[in-house]
């Protein structure tokens, strides 16, 4: 039987609770220090399956600037995060894109689309 035991900051609210969470065989058996039960939502997801959202870029053609910002519309697991940037380093958009828009629905099939998050004019011609 593994155990250990991990300190996490939860980040549910800005009272930033200091948690020791026992660790059993990779299942959470103890957790210390949460002031709420958000806090154990939130430490049992961070151990079982952590998810963060992404944010990047994709390259525009046509468009003011080169580089158009994205972000993950709800968050990404964690391990797949490097997967979804190599992903979006294949894209390229057209310009005029609004903000919101869709840039890649589904990434690798992982049920989150990725969005402009800011629009982004068609240059002007001379």
């Amino acid at each position: 039987m593994a155990v250990e035991k991990r300190a996490l900051t939860c980040i549910v609210c800005p009272k930033g609770c200091a948690m020791t969470a026992t660790i059993t065989d990779g299942l959470m058996t103890e957790l210390t220090g949460n002031s709420c039960p958000r806090g154990k939502k939130y430490a049992e997801e961070e151990i079982l399956a952590p998810k963060r959202m992404l944010t990047s870029t994709v390259r525009v053609l046509n468009g003011e600037l080169a580089l158009l910002p994205v972000v993950s519309k709800s968050s990404l697991p964690k391990g797949r995060i490097l997967a979804c940037v190599e992903e979006l380093r294949k894209i390229t958009v057209l310009a005029p894109i609004a903000e919101g828009q869709v840039i890649v629905t589904n990434i690798l099939g992982l049920g989150v689309d990725i969005v402009a998050s800011r629009s982004m004019p068609a240059a002007e011609k001379d």
